[in-house]
Protein backbone atom coordinates (compact mmCIF):
# COMPACT_ATOMS: atom_id res chain seq x y z
CA UNK A 1 0.00 0.00 0.00
CA UNK A 2 1.39 3.37 -0.96
CA UNK A 3 1.60 6.44 1.27
CA UNK A 4 -1.09 8.05 -0.90
CA UNK A 5 -3.38 5.04 -0.31
CA UNK A 6 -2.86 5.33 3.44
CA UNK A 7 -3.61 9.06 3.39
CA UNK A 8 -6.88 8.44 1.54
CA UNK A 9 -7.91 5.76 4.04
CA UNK A 10 -7.87 8.40 6.77
CA UNK A 11 -10.10 10.70 4.72
CA UNK A 12 -13.84 10.20 4.80
CA UNK A 13 -15.35 9.74 1.34
CA UNK A 14 -17.90 12.31 0.19
CA UNK A 15 -21.13 11.47 -1.60
CA UNK A 16 -19.71 13.09 -4.76
CA UNK A 17 -16.64 10.87 -4.65
CA UNK A 18 -18.84 7.81 -4.22
CA UNK A 19 -20.88 8.74 -7.29
CA UNK A 20 -17.69 9.26 -9.31
CA UNK A 21 -16.40 5.80 -8.28
CA UNK A 22 -19.68 3.93 -8.73
CA UNK A 23 -18.81 2.29 -12.07
CA UNK A 24 -15.56 0.93 -10.68
CA UNK A 25 -17.40 -0.29 -7.58
CA UNK A 26 -20.06 -2.09 -9.60
CA UNK A 27 -17.41 -3.54 -11.94
CA UNK A 28 -15.42 -4.65 -8.87
CA UNK A 29 -12.30 -2.84 -10.12
CA UNK A 30 -12.07 -0.31 -7.29
CA UNK A 31 -8.65 -0.12 -5.62
CA UNK A 32 -8.59 -1.76 -2.18
CA UNK A 33 -8.02 1.52 -0.33
CA UNK A 34 -10.90 3.19 -2.17
CA UNK A 35 -13.13 0.17 -1.55
CA UNK A 36 -12.55 0.52 2.21
CA UNK A 37 -13.51 4.20 2.09
CA UNK A 38 -16.48 3.42 -0.18
CA UNK A 39 -17.81 0.73 2.18
CA UNK A 40 -17.26 2.96 5.22
CA UNK A 41 -19.27 5.74 3.57
CA UNK A 42 -22.11 3.34 2.73
CA UNK A 43 -22.36 2.27 6.38
CA UNK A 44 -23.16 5.86 7.36
CA UNK A 45 -25.05 7.24 4.35
CA UNK A 46 -28.49 5.82 3.63
CA UNK A 47 -28.86 8.18 0.67
CA UNK A 48 -25.86 6.70 -1.14
CA UNK A 49 -26.97 3.20 -0.20
CA UNK A 50 -30.36 3.89 -1.83
CA UNK A 51 -28.65 5.43 -4.87
CA UNK A 52 -26.54 2.31 -5.42
CA UNK A 53 -29.59 0.07 -5.11
CA UNK A 54 -31.41 2.23 -7.67
CA UNK A 55 -28.46 1.91 -10.05
CA UNK A 56 -28.37 -1.88 -9.58
CA UNK A 57 -32.10 -2.07 -10.29
CA UNK A 58 -31.70 0.10 -13.38
CA UNK A 59 -28.92 -2.16 -14.68
CA UNK A 60 -31.04 -5.28 -14.07
CA UNK A 61 -34.06 -3.77 -15.83
CA UNK A 62 -32.05 -2.47 -18.77
CA UNK A 63 -30.59 -5.92 -19.23
CA UNK A 64 -34.13 -7.13 -19.95
CA UNK A 65 -34.95 -4.30 -22.33
CA UNK A 66 -35.05 -5.02 -26.06
CA UNK A 67 -35.53 -2.65 -28.96
CA UNK A 68 -38.76 -4.45 -29.81
CA UNK A 69 -40.14 -3.81 -26.31
CA UNK A 70 -39.97 -0.02 -26.79
CA UNK A 71 -42.73 1.64 -28.78
CA UNK A 72 -41.78 3.61 -31.88
CA UNK A 73 -42.99 6.79 -30.15
CA UNK A 74 -40.81 6.14 -27.10
CA UNK A 75 -37.81 5.48 -29.36
CA UNK A 76 -38.36 8.81 -31.14
CA UNK A 77 -38.67 10.64 -27.81
CA UNK A 78 -35.50 9.06 -26.44
CA UNK A 79 -33.53 9.90 -29.57
CA UNK A 80 -34.80 13.49 -29.52
CA UNK A 81 -33.86 13.81 -25.85
CA UNK A 82 -30.34 12.50 -26.45
CA UNK A 83 -29.87 14.79 -29.46
CA UNK A 84 -30.99 17.81 -27.42
CA UNK A 85 -28.77 16.76 -24.51
CA UNK A 86 -25.75 16.45 -26.81
CA UNK A 87 -26.51 19.70 -28.64
CA UNK A 88 -26.66 21.54 -25.30
CA UNK A 89 -23.15 20.42 -24.42
CA UNK A 90 -23.99 17.68 -21.92
CA UNK A 91 -21.24 15.57 -23.41
CA UNK A 92 -18.62 18.20 -22.42
CA UNK A 93 -17.39 18.49 -18.85
CA UNK A 94 -16.41 21.87 -17.52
Amino acid sequence: MTRNDMRHMDTEMTCQELVELLSEYLDETLAASERLRFDAHLRTCSGCEAYIEQMRMTIRLLGKLTEESISAEAQRELLATFRTWKANGADHRG
